[in-house]
């Protein structure tokens, strides 16, 4: 049996774009104007997509397997129905994994930079 955290791996590291769309999936469904604030505020302003760009990221993500598009209701916001994307299992096992990579990457910073580096 394969083992999830070794396919996982595989995909690792993520571009910082992707890691920070599938971050934002990470506490439930958004639709796109969300994404694109959450990126930005997650980011603390360091990463501002277009929309083209983001739909593209969220293509390739579907393609992916990691993330899946649902469909918002219809009372909420009246009008043309938004089309809202949430996490499949394996983008929360990718997300996962790369917050994990990254966490043992800023333990090794603060071990050679020491902790007064902050």
């Amino acid at each position: 049996m394969t083992n999830p955290a070794d396919e996982t791996a595989a995909f690792l590291p993520l571009r910082e774009p992707t890691y920070l769309i599938l971050l934002s999936l990470a506490n439930g469904e958004k639709h796109g104007y969300a994404i694109l604030k959450d990126v930005s505020e997650i980011s603390q302003g360091q990463v501002m997509m277009s929309t083209g760009t983001l739909y593209e990221a969220l293509a390739r993500l579907r393609d992916d397997g990691w993330i899946e598009r649902v469909q918002e209701a219809q009372d909420i916001h009246p009008g043309k129905p938004r089309k809202a994307y949430r996490l499949t299992p394996s983008g929360q096992r990718v997300v996962q994994a790369e917050t994990v990579r990254l966490q043992a990457l800023m333990l090794a910073a603060q071990q050679r930079l020491g902790h007064s580096w902050s």
